[in-house]
């Protein structure tokens, strides 16, 4: 079905028009493109793990092992280890070799500072 204005309208749907078209467009201009906003979905995902926002909370201070969070978190190094390549996959952590053993930290001052804001964000009353 079309509406006047020839844009097409499902059966049954009332058309709706902009109350203040000045601020649609406003609105439409500061919302990121697809590929922006699947990637910021994809890093909030991440996040959505209670695991993984632990791991994050604990990589803020100082580098880790595997086996350092795996005791921490009370989880096997292959749970860890699972989380970390979801983290890795995200760029929320990068990780440095020394010998055998690799070493976690967060990506950068931003994941931190994400960290940060959410925390404050869910302290607010």
């Amino acid at each position: 079905m079309r509406s006047g204005s020839g844009k097409t309208v499902a059966a049954g749907e009332a058309r709706v028009a902009y109350i203040d078209p000045k601020s649609v467009r406003e609105a439409r201009s500061v919302v990121p493109g697809d590929r922006m906003v699947r990637a910021l979905a994809e890093t909030f995902s991440a996040l959505s793990d209670p695991t993984r926002v632990r791991i994050l909370f604990a990589l803020s201070e100082q580098a880790l092992c595997v086996f350092d969070l795996a005791r921490l978190l009370g989880l096997t190094g292959s749970a860890v280890s699972h989380q970390l390549r979801l983290l890795r996959g995200q760029r929320l952590v990068r990780y440095r070799k020394e010998g055998k053993v690799a070493y976690y930290s967060l990506d950068d001052d931003h994941i931190r500072n994400l960290m940060e804001e959410c925390v404050k964000h869910v302290s607010v009353e």
